[in-house]
C-alpha cells in the first residue's frame, strides 16, 4: 500500500498540527512496516530536518516528495491531484481538514481514498470562542470549504470523543467513518527530581484565544493575592495582538509584578517550564484533545483543569477538574495544590501514570489500522459531509 502522507503543515515554529504531524511521522519511524509512506513537503530544508530528526531517513519505508506551495496554497490545489496519480497513492492522509479537492470528486469512483484527522472545530461549533480570526471574520466561506472537504473524506481521525461528537454533528459524517485516535506528550517531557520547583508558581501554556479563558485565570490569581498568597503566574505563548484583552485585564487586576509572559518556548525550555511550575492550570472553555494537559502531567506537574469538552478524557482523575466559568472555585483549586502536599503529591503520581497511557507509538498502530481500513472501504457516499 502506498500512503502519502502530507508534512506540509510542519512549519519553521511548531504549530499543534506541526507537533502532531512530525511525532506520527518519528512513531511511524520507529516500527517497521510492509506499506510505503511517502511525506510530502514544500521547503527543501524542512524535509531534510524532519527527516533527520525524526529518523525518517534511517527508514527505507519512507521517502520524501518536494511539491511546489504549501498545502494552504492554491497551487497545491492544481498539481497535488497529478502528483497523487503519478505516486500511485492508496491512502493519502492530511493532518487538517484541507485536502486536494479536485483529487477526490464527490461522486468520484477512482481508486485513491483519503483519511483527515480532524483536530477541532473550534471556529465552526463556537466561533464566539475565536472573534478575530480568519476562519470566524469569513465563517461561511469557512463552513463551505470544511463542508466540501468533508463530503471527501472516507475516513476522519479524531483525537477526542468530544471531536468526534463535534465531526458528527457539525459535519454530518457517520460513526463508522470517524476513528477516535488520541494524541500524547514528547518523550522529552518527563519529571526530573533535580529541578526544584518554584514555590507559588503557576504556569499556563497556550494562545490568548477568549476560549481559552486566560482572563478567568487572572481573576483567579487576583483572588488568590489578594488572600495574601504569594503567588505568580507565568504564561508561555506566542503573544497575539488580535487579542490584548488578558494583558488589560492584568493591568486592571493589578498584577503587573504577578504575571510573567514568556512568549513562545519549546523544546527544553518548554520542559524546563513544566519542571519548575508547582500547579499547571489549563482553564479552557473548550478543547479539541488538550495536549499540555499531558505534558504537565508527563513532567509530574499537578493539574487543575477545565471539566469542559475533551479535557476529561484526557486528564481522567489525576487532576483537579473545575468549572472554567466559575473563577472562585478556579481559585479554590489552585489554593489547595498550592498549599496541601500530599494532594499535590497524589496529583503528581495519578498524572504521570495518566500520562504513560498516552503513546505515540498507539497512535501510529491506530492511524496505520485507519489506513488500512480507508483502503478497503467502497468510496464515499453521496452527500456525506454535506449536512449542517
Amino acid at each position: 500500500m502506498n500512503v502519502v502522507l502530507d508534512a506540509r503543515w510542519i512549519s519553521e515554529t511548531f504549530s499543534g498540527i506541526g507537533f502532531y504531524t512530525s511525532e506520527l511521522i518519528r512513531a511511524l519511524a520507529a516500527t517497521e512496516d510492509a506499506d510505503r509512506i511517502i511525506l510530502l513537503f514544500h521547503q527543501p530544508h524542512l524535509l531534510e530536518r524532519v527527516m533527520a530528526d525524526t529518523g525518517a531517513a534511517r527508514a527505507p519505508w519512507i521517502s520524501a516528495q518536494l511539491i511546489k506551495g504549501s498545502a494552504e496554497s492554491p497551487l497545491s490545489q492544481v498539481v497535488l491531484p497529478t502528483l497523487l496519480r503519478r505516486l500511485r497513492t492508496d491512502v493519502y492522509h492530511t493532518p487538517n481538514y484541507l485536502l486536494p479537492l479536485a483529487a477526490f470528486p464527490v461522486h468520484r469512483t477512482g481508486r485513491i481514498r483519503c483519511v483527515a484527522t480532524l483536530h477541532d472545530l473550534i471556529p465552526l461549533r463556537f466561533p464566539d470562542f475565536t472573534p478575530r480570526a480568519l476562519k470566524t471574520r469569513f465563517h461561511f466561506l469557512y463552513r463551505e470549504l470544511l463542508q466540501a472537504c468533508a463530503a471527501r473524506i472516507d475516513l476522519a481521525i479524531v483525537p477526542s470523543l468530544a471531536t468526534q461528537r463535534d465531526v458528527q454533528d457539525c459535519l454530518g459524517l457517520p460513526p463508522h467513518r470517524i476513528r477516535v485516535t488520541p494524541e500524547a506528550a514528547g518523550k522529552a517531557f518527563s519529571p526530573d527530581p533535580s529541578v526544584r520547583r518554584e514555590p507559588g508558581e503557576i504556569l499556563y501554556v497556550g494562545r490568548a484565544d477568549p476560549y481559552k479563558n486566560l482572563s478567568g485565570l487572572l481573576t483567579a490569581v487576583a483572588r488568590l493575592r489578594r488572600e495574601g498568597r504569594r503567588v505568580r503566574l507565568r504564561i508561555i505563548g506566542e503573544p497575539d495582538p488580535r487579542y490584548p484583552e488578558a494583558r488589560a485585564r492584568v493591568t486592571e487586576l493589578g498584577l503587573k509584578e504577578d504575571v510573567l509572559w514568556d512568549g513562545y518556548a519549546t523544546g527544553q525550555n518548554l520542559v524546563s517550564a513544566y519542571r519548575r511550575a508547582s500547579v499547571f492550570v489549563f482553564p479552557s472553555f473548550y478543547e479539541g484533545f488538550g495536549l499540555p494537559v499531558l505534558e504537565a502531567m508527563a513532567c509530574g506537574t499537578p493539574v487543575v483543569c477545565s471539566h469542559r469538552a475533551s479535557l476529561p478524557e484526557v486528564a481522567g482523575d489525576a487532576a483537579l477538574l473545575i468549572d472554567p466559568e466559575d473563577s472562585d472555585r478556579l481559585a479554590t483549586a489552585i489554593g489547595r495544590v498550592l498549599s496541601e502536599p500530599d494532594l499535590a503529591a497524589a496529583l503528581s503520581a495519578k498524572g504521570m501514570h495518566r500520562a504513560a497511557q498516552f503513546t505515540w507509538a498507539r497512535t501510529a498502530l491506530q492511524t496505520r489500522a485507519a489506513w488500512m481500513e480507508a483502503a478497503l472501504l467502497p468510496p464515499a457516499l453521496p452527500g456525506i459531509g454535506n449536512s449542517a
